[in-house]
């Protein structure tokens, strides 16, 4: 409290609250991937966390791998990457380095959106003060949140750049959790989604869409009256689909389950980057708020059914598969996309959604061909080995 006579100190507003927006060069890329620990013996879960980081620090490898909220999860992050190319020989470099320190422990590592049958409740929280306090806040959710997802980060010139990026590219959420859709099973039971993960992300209160505003004014003013309320202290507490990171000055997607191959977590990159880039180089549309009319229709559709899902055009209120809509966006995007040196993986994704489907489609062959979930984890830990 101020001494009496004396002014009141000033209070923060709008963007006094946020984190300066970095400088970082327009389409760049960085990519993070959260990898499920399994044990070799029945291919459950295993709280390897600590010892897995514990050995490769010891080991003096350079790859970025940070814990997550339960200890059978850890995550692996690129540096900076100029494109598709860039980021499949970084993801390969860590991929391989973690791949050496798991051996030395006899445990896999694997990709997918869910572990197929792992039990939320025997999950144990990482020690953190962070994690201990989203544990308290959260309760079980936090067990729940033993998910595993791809985030990519595109880098923007300026904070308003960045918003209008994320609201134009907010059209393009379903392309994405399509595309990576690799969580069928949940406990045992085909759930019957391409993208079952994405139902415990939505679990929490700050999930889903970002607010409309395109200046980075608007947006710290909406921060303001967020903090205010003591509901959130930072970004990190918005577990949005698409979120802005001032620290780094990109925008981050983050819809994606982790895919089961380094080759298709870097193909994903590279079509976000070309149609971010064809977004931002031609503006064909300019986004408004009644763009999120069908959002949450047009995002379960994609989780729920994947390719075969229905897509609702905002604008011109046209349903067509999202098979069609993502084989459309290649075609458009591609001039870009081959500037961009990434034409070739995003013709790979097309092919995806023609018919060779995604990664949940290859999960539930393998349950078919062997009715077994454990074989399919340790089938799963081969191919992200690759």
């Amino acid at each position: 409290m101020s001494e009496p006579g004396s002014p009141e100190p000033a209070v923060p507003q709008g963007i006094d609250l946020l984190e300066p927006f970095a400088q970082s060069r327009a389409l760049t890329l960085g990519v993070e991937l959260e990898l499920q620990i399994v044990n070799t013996h029945d291919y459950d879960l295993t709280p390897g966390a600590a010892d897995l980081l514990r050995v490769m620090k010891r080991a003096r490898l350079t790859a970025d791998v940070k814990p997550e909220i339960t200890s059978s999860m850890v995550e692996m992050a690129t540096g900076i990457c100029e494109n598709h190319a860039d980021a499949l020989a970084q993801l390969s470099t860590i991929r391989d380095e973690m791949v050496a320190a798991a051996r030395k422990l006899n445990v896999g590592l694997s990709g997918g959106g869910t572990h197929p049958f792992q039990h939320w409740s025997e999950r144990k929280i990482f020690d953190t003060p962070r994690f201990h306090q989203l544990s308290e806040l959260y309760g079980y959710l936090s067990k729940q949140f033993t998910v595993f997802g791809q985030h990519v980060h595109i880098g923007c010139s300026s904070p308003d750049e960045a918003l209008w990026l994320l609201h134009a590219l907010s059209g393009y959420i379903p392309h994405f959790i399509a595309l990576s859709a690799s969580s069928p099973f949940v406990q045992g039971e085909d759930t019957g989604f391409q993208s079952a993960r994405l139902n415990s992300v939505f679990a929490f209160p700050l999930s889903g869409r970002a607010p409309f505003t395109l200046t980075w004014k608007g947006f710290g003013e909406f921060f303001a009256k967020m903090t205010r309320t003591g509901v959130v202290r930072s970004m990190k507490d918005f577990y949005w689909d698409i979120r802005p990171k001032p620290e780094f000055g990109t925008i981050e997607v983050r819809v994606m389950d982790t895919p089961l191959t380094i080759g298709k977590a870097a193909a994903i990159a590279g079509y976000i980057q070309a149609v971010c880039c064809w977004l931002l180089e031609e503006r064909p549309f300019q986004p408004t708020e009644d763009d999120y009319l069908v959002y949450t229709f047009n995002r379960f559709q994609a989780c729920r059914f994947g390719f075969d899902g229905t897509y609702v055009d905002p604008r011109t209120a046209e349903h067509r598969s999202l098979r069609d809509d993502i084989l459309a966006t290649v075609e458009r995007v591609s001039p870009h996309a081959t500037a961009l040196g990434c034409d070739a993986a995003c013709r790979t994704l097309a092919e995806d959604a023609a018919g060779r489907g995604n990664d949940a489609t290859w999960l539930r062959e393998q349950f078919a061909a062997e009715r077994n979930l454990p074989e399919v984890v340790r089938r799963q830990t081969l191919r992200w080995q690759e």
